[in-house]
């Protein structure tokens, strides 16, 4: 399995040696640009780097990328562009900064959220792959065909990533149309999250956000939900995860696998976790969002969790009302700490 994974501008070279170190495991590397909205926070406003200085940092990891063969993948994959959405000068400037990543580092493939911008790629550079963000929620074959004019491929809707009969049905139809499929492979939000709108606008907007005097903070509504003791029980029955250790089951069906990492504390790990399909650890360090401060002192432990996990939550009847399986593997890998912990 080859991966997608995530630019995270850091001070050191570390990630950008990782993923070089592992390039032939990398099927793409995406990142976000300049002030294009996108589906997580603008990373070059850096706490210790100036605007010039991050895009600088930013410009000089893509080009060691790019030197070392590794593909891009543009993320114009905002969930609001507001009064912008359909300017004329807002397609100039996409325009400009597409011509400008081409002819500086190379470019594979755009990821976005907008069927205008999709449109737009399709009739300026025929070259590029364009893909329908994970964030469009597209998990039918009719939300496949509504867009199959603007897009080449497609992420697979996460909440699907446990049910073999979708996936196989997603697949044949994008086999028969000449079309790629993708999906996320660690997320750590909850299935059908009904906030989960409202939060990507609140990211889309989040630098006039941070101007105003705000009534209150949001960071979702999964850590409310997650705090009730009761609630916790049933937390992998209502994620979609897929363990490294479970990653082979996924081959047939997918052309890569994206690996949430701009956000990560160690993005490091997530790759290596990934492409040696082994980690012992809590298995939420590896997931975007992270919520295992909601667990602390107790985690979950990827290395208890049965081995059978993966195959038997793809296959089940998803009837999750009248089954305990996934609470008693809960149960089985809930451990608490004792002193001091780390798996770096």
């Amino acid at each position: 399995m080859k991966y997608m994974v995530g630019y995270q501008l850091r001070i050191s070279d570390d990630f950008i040696e990782e993923i070089i170190r592992y390039k032939e495991h990398i099927y793409e590397v995406y990142f976000s640009w300049a002030d294009f909205p996108n589906g997580r926070n603008n990373q070059l406003e850096h706490e210790s780097l100036t605007l010039w200085e991050a895009q600088e940092k930013q410009i000089w990891d893509l080009q060691r990328l790019s030197q070392n063969g590794l593909k891009l993948n543009l993320l114009l994959n905002g969930n609001c562009y507001g009064r912008h959405s359909q300017a004329k000068a807002f397609f100039n400037k996409i325009g400009d900064t597409v011509d400008y990543i081409l002819s500086r580092f190379g470019l594979q493939s755009v990821t976005t959220t907008s069927p205008l911008i999709a449109k737009f790629l399709k009739n300026n550079f025929t070259n590029l792959e364009v893909r329908a963000s994970v964030n469009m929620k597209i998990g039918s074959m009719e939300g496949m065909d509504y867009v199959s004019h603007y897009f080449d491929s497609y992420y697979m809707q996460r909440e699907y990533n446990r049910d073999l009969a979708k996936i196989k049905q997603l697949k044949n139809w994008c086999a028969n149309h000449g079309k790629k499929l993708y999906m996320l492979a660690n997320s750590g939000c909850l299935n059908n999250c009904s906030a989960h709108t409202f939060h990507d606008n609140l990211v889309a907007h989040e630098t006039e956000i941070s101007m105003m005097e705000n009534a209150y903070a949001f960071k979702g509504i999964c850590w409310d939900y997650l705090s009730d003791h009761l609630k916790k029980e049933s937390y992998l029955s209502i994620t979609n995860f897929i363990r490294p250790e479970d990653i082979d089951l996924y081959e047939p069906y997918f052309d890569a696998v994206k690996l949430a990492t701009r956000v990560n504390k160690n993005p490091s790990r997530v790759l290596r976790a990934y492409v040696h399909k082994k980690y012992t650890g809590s298995i939420m360090d590896l997931l975007e969002p992270n919520h295992s401060g909601i667990w602390y002192p107790y985690i979950l432990e990827n290395g208890n969790i049965s081995k059978e996990f993966g195959n038997t939550v793809l296959h089940c009847n998803k009837k999750c009302n009248q089954c305990n399986y996934c609470k008693e593997v809960y149960h089985q890998s809930l451990i608490k700490l004792e002193g001091y912990y780390a798996n770096e």
